[in-house]
């Protein structure tokens, strides 16, 4: 991975900071975005010191078209060659009913894990292209697989990253680029504290009885799929903890 240039979408935390330090770590140079500037200077410092590694930082919303256009239309020529890209940007907000949840909520959601996905590799795959090579990876999710309670409009964005994956991977058949879906059950990030409208207690509560995977985790599997041979596609990656059988079948003890 030593001198390849990778672009994490959502670096700012969670999955995304945790596949930043692990290419990083592989001596790989990072283009890292996200809406938290002071967060992503502290992560570019720490990177940057730590592995000598070369950072490059794009502050911006994905679900904002002309700013994202804009922004990678702008790498210099050291950064515009990017070799894999890692379409991380994602949330969820609310565990309300389809019928009783809020129309504001479903266009942040669905502009950033959907539009913001297809934005970033529309404006990445054709310079891929162009040079022959490159691996796109996205972070799906196990609710792509299945709906759940109080879920609905966040599975209907990870099943269409889902199809999108699929679709890309069709497109690109005749190319020696790669798709990867990987599909994440329960990690304990920041992600649930978003899903709970900023209600952390509820959040670790979630969790509570079960060893749930981090975001070190899933950033293995990121980087297993991206360290693979080029004539192998790792397509799709389910990871889960241990004690999780579906999206809605777990395992939790009692804890007091």
């Amino acid at each position: 991975m030593k001198n390849k240039t990778v672009f994490i979408t959502g670096a700012g935390s969670g999955i995304g900071e945790a596949c930043a330090r692990k290419f990083a770590s592989q001596g790989a140079n990072l283009i890292l975005n996200a809406r938290n500037v002071p967060k992503l200077v502290e992560l570019k410092n720490e990177l940057a010191e730590k592995y000598a590694v070369r950072v490059h930082l794009l502050p911006f919303d994905v679900r904002d078209r002309n700013v994202a256009t804009n922004a990678i239309q702008s790498l210099s020529d050291e950064w515009k060659d990017i070799d894999i890209l890692i379409n991380n940007a994602g949330l969820v907000i609310g565990v309300d009913k389809e019928h009783e949840s809020h129309p504001d909520e479903w266009d942040i959601v669905i502009d950033t894990n959907i539009k913001g996905l297809l934005t970033i590799t529309r404006l990445v795959v054709p310079g891929m292209l162009k040079r022959g090579s490159g691996h796109i990876i996205n972070i799906g999710s196990i609710a792509g697989e299945a709906a759940y309670p109080g879920g609905s409009v966040y599975c209907a964005t990870k099943a269409a990253v889902r199809m999108l994956s699929d679709g890309l991977r069709i497109d690109l058949v005749e190319t020696p680029l790669r798709v990867t879906n990987i599909k994440p059950g329960m990690v304990k990030t920041n992600f649930s504290v978003v899903r709970y409208r900023g209600d952390k207690q509820t959040a670790d509560n979630f969790y509570k009885g079960i060893h749930a995977l981090t975001g070190d985790d899933i950033a293995e599997s990121v980087y297993f799929a991206a360290a693979a041979p080029p004539h192998v596609q790792i397509a799709e990656i389910l990871v889960m903890p241990t004690n999780q059988a579906t999206g809605t079948i777990s395992f939790k003890k009692d804890v007091e």
